[in-house]
C-alpha cells in the first residue's frame, strides 16, 4: 500500500465508495461506542468509588476529577490529534487510539487508589481523542457523497444510544461485580475491534504539506485552559474566582491567537477562513448549542430522577432507554427526510421537538407521572435525531475530503466543549437557584449542606440533621430543587430558540442542499485505498 495520497481500487466506481464500507461502518461504530459509553458508566459508580470497602474511599474532589481528567485530556487532545490523523494516516491513528485506550482501560480497572484511577483516566482520554476524529474521518472517506449522509445517521445514533445505554451496562455490571469491570469490559472489544479494523478499514490520509506544530500547540494549550475554566466553574459554580476566570481569559486568548497565527500561514490546520462559508459557520454554531442545552437537561434530569423520585442507579438508566432507542432508530433515517424536505425543514422540525422536551422539562413536578418523564426522553432522542445528522454532514460536506480529519475533530471539539459548558452553566444556574431558595425555606440548614440537593441529602443521610427536622428539611429541600430545576429548564429552552433563529437563517433549503451536491459530486477528490 503507497503511504503517499490513496489512490481508489481497481475497478470500483468513484461514486459508489469502498466494497466494504457497511463493515467498515460496523466496526467503527464498536470503536466509537467504547469511548462513550466510559464516559457515562462512571457517573454510575461514583457511590461505589467513595465506599473505602467496596470502592476506593475516593473524597468528592477525587471524584470529581476522575471525571474531569478524562474531559480535560479528550476536549484538549481533539483538534490537535484529527490534525495529525489526517498527516500520519487515519487508520493508524485510529489503531494508535485503540491500544492506547485498551491499556489505559486495563489499568484502570486495577487502579489501587484514586490518585492512579484519575491518572489512568487522563491516559484514556488520550486514547479517546485519538479515536474520536479518526471514526468520521474514515467514514467520510469510505463513502460517497451520496451515501455519506445515511452513515453519518447510523455513526450519530451509535453516539446518542451509547451514552443512555451507559448508565445501565454500569449498574448491571455493579450489581453482580467489583467496580473496576466498568473499565476491564472495554478490553475484549477494544481487542477485537483492532483484529476487524486492523483487516479491513482502508488507509487514507490530508493534504502532504508542512506540519503545523505552532498551531497544533496553540489549539491544545488553548482548549486545555478552555475546558479546564469551564469545569473549575461547574464544579465550584463561582464564576468570578481568579482560578475560574483567569484560566479562560488565558484559554481564550491561546486560542485567538492560534487563530491569528492560523491565517498567517500558509499550511494552516485550520483555515479560519472556513467559518466564512454559512454553512460550516452555522453547523458548527447549531452543535455547540443542541449539546449546551441538550447536557445541560441531562444534567439535572439525573439528580431529578435519582434524588427526587428516588430512583436507583439501574433504574434511573433504564429511563434512559427511550432516548437511545429513538436515536437508534430515527438518526438512521433522518437523511431519506433531509432528502425530501431539505436540511432546514428537518433541522427546524428537530430543534422543535428538541425543544418540546424541554418545555415538558419546565413542568416536571415531584409526582409527575413516569410516563412524561419517558415522553421527555422519547422526544427528546427524536428530536436529536433529525437535528444532528443534518448538522454534522453540512459540516463535513463544507470541506474536502483531504480535510475530513481536521473537520471531524473540530465537529467532536464542539460538541464536547458545547457539553461541557452547558453541564457548568446550566449547574451554576441550578446551584444557584436551589442555595437562594433553601436559605429561605430551611435557614436551619448549614451552609455546606445547602451548596447543591447532593449536599442537603448527604447531610440529611450521613445524621448531620436532627432525626426530628428530616422530613420537613427533605420537603422543603425536595419543593425548592423543583423551582430550580424549572428555571434552569426555562434557560435551555432559550439556547433552543437561539437554535432556531440559526437554522431558519443559514441552513440550506432542499433546492440549494441539491445544487450543492450536484457541485461537490463534480469536484475530484482523493479517494480511499484498499
Amino acid at each position: 500500500m503507497s503511504e503517499e495520497t490513496p489512490e481508489a481500487p481497481a475497478g470500483i466506481p468513484e461514486d459508489e465508495g469502498h466494497p466494504r464500507r457497511w463493515f467498515i461502518l460496523a466496526v467503527l461504530v464498536l470503536s466509537l461506542m467504547v469511548v462513550v459509553l466510559d464516559n457515562t458508566v462512571l457517573n454510575v459508580a461514583m457511590k461505589t468509588l467513595a465506599d473505602p470497602e467496596a470502592g476506593l474511599g475516593a473524597t468528592q474532589s477525587d471524584l470529581a476529577w476522575m471525571i474531569n481528567s478524562y474531559t480535560l485530556v479528550f476536549a484538549g487532545l481533539l483538534f490537535a490529534f484529527g490534525v495529525i490523523g489526517d498527516k500520519l494516516g487515519r487508520k493508524r491513528m485510529l489503531l494508535i487510539g485503540l491500544v492506547v485506550f485498551g491499556v489505559a482501560s486495563l489499568l484502570s480497572a486495577y487502579a489501587a487508589s484514586p490518585a492512579q484511577l484519575i491518572w489512568y483516566r487522563a491516559l484514556q482520554g488520550v486514547g479517546a481523542a485519538a479515536m474520536m476524529p479518526a471514526t468520521l474521518a474514515i467514514l467520510r472517506t469510505v463513502f460517497s457523497n451520496k451515501e455519506f449522509p445515511k452513515a453519518l445517521g447510523i455513526w450519530t445514533a451509535a453516539v446518542g444510544a451509547a451514552g443512555a445505554v451507559g448508565p445501565i451496562l454500569a449498574g448491571t455490571l455493579l450489581d453482580h461485580f467489583w467496580w473496576g469491570s466498568i473499565f476491564l469490559i472495554n478490553v475484549p472489544v477494544v481487542a477485537v475491534a483492532l483484529v476487524l479494523i486492523g483487516v479491513m478499514a482502508p488507509e487514507s490520509k490530508g493534504r502532504n504539506v508542512k506540519t503545523d506544530f505552532v498551531g497544533m500547540a496553540l489549539s491544545i494549550a488553548g482548549l486545555v485552559a478552555l475546558t479546564y475554566g469551564i469545569i473549575e466553574a461547574g464544579d465550584s459554580g463561582d464564576w468570578t474566582s481568579p482560578e475560574v476566570w483567569g484560566t479562560l481569559v488565558v484559554g481564550i486568548g491561546v486560542l485567538a491567537a492560534f487563530v491569528l497565527w492560523e491565517l498567517r500561514i500558509p499550511h494552516a490546520s485550520l483555515d479560519p477562513r472556513l467559518f466564512k462559508n454559512k454553512r460550516f459557520a452555522a453547523s458548527s454554531g447549531i452543535i455547540s448549542l443542541v449539546f449546551f442545552a441538550s447536557l445541560g437537561v441531562f444534567f439535572f434530569m439525573t439528580f431529578y430522577v435519582q434524588i427526587v423520585r428516588g430512583y436507583t442507579p439501574l433504574q434511573a438508566g433504564l429511563l434512559f432507554v427511550p432516548f437511545a432507542g429513538m436515536m437508534l432508530i430515527f438518526a438512521p433515517l433522518s437523511n431519506t427526510l433531509v432528502n425530501r424536505f431539505g436540511p432546514k425543514t428537518v433541522g427546524l422540525f428537530g430543534l422543535t421537538l428538541v425543544l418540546t422536551s424541554m418545555l415538558i422539562a419546565t413542568q416536571l413536578e415531584q409526582e409527575t407521572s413516569l410516563g412524561f418523564v419517558i415522553a421527555l426522553f422519547a422526544i427528546q432522542g427524536v428530536g436529536m435525531s433529525n437535528l444532528m445528522p443534518p448538522a454534522m454532514n453540512t459540516l463535513m460536506s463544507s470541506v474536502s475530503r483531504e480535510h475530513a480529519g481536521v473537520a471531524s475533530a473540530l465537529a467532536n471539539t464542539l460538541r464536547q466543549v458545547g457539553g461541557a459548558l452547558g453541564v457548568a452553566v446550566m449547574g451554576t444556574i441550578m446551584a444557584q437557584n436551589y442555595r437562594a431558595g433553601i436559605t429561605d425555606a430551611a435557614p436551619q440548614l448549614p451552609s455546606e449542606a445547602a451548596e447543591s440537593i447532593s449536599s442537603t441529602y448527604g447531610a440529611v443521610e450521613t445524621g448531620a440533621i436532627p432525626p426530628e427536622q428530616a422530613e420537613s428539611l427533605m420537603t422543603a429541600a425536595n419543593a425548592t430543587f423543583m423551582d430550580a430545576l424549572h428555571v434552569t429548564a426555562w434557560a435551555s429552552v432559550g439556547v433552543v430558540v437561539l437554535g432556531f433563529v440559526i437554522v431558519g437563517l443559514f441552513f440550506p433549503t432542499k433546492g440549494q442542499a441539491m445544487r450543492q451536491a450536484a457541485d461537490a459530486e463534480r469536484k475530484p477528490e482523493p479517494a480511499m485505498a484498499e
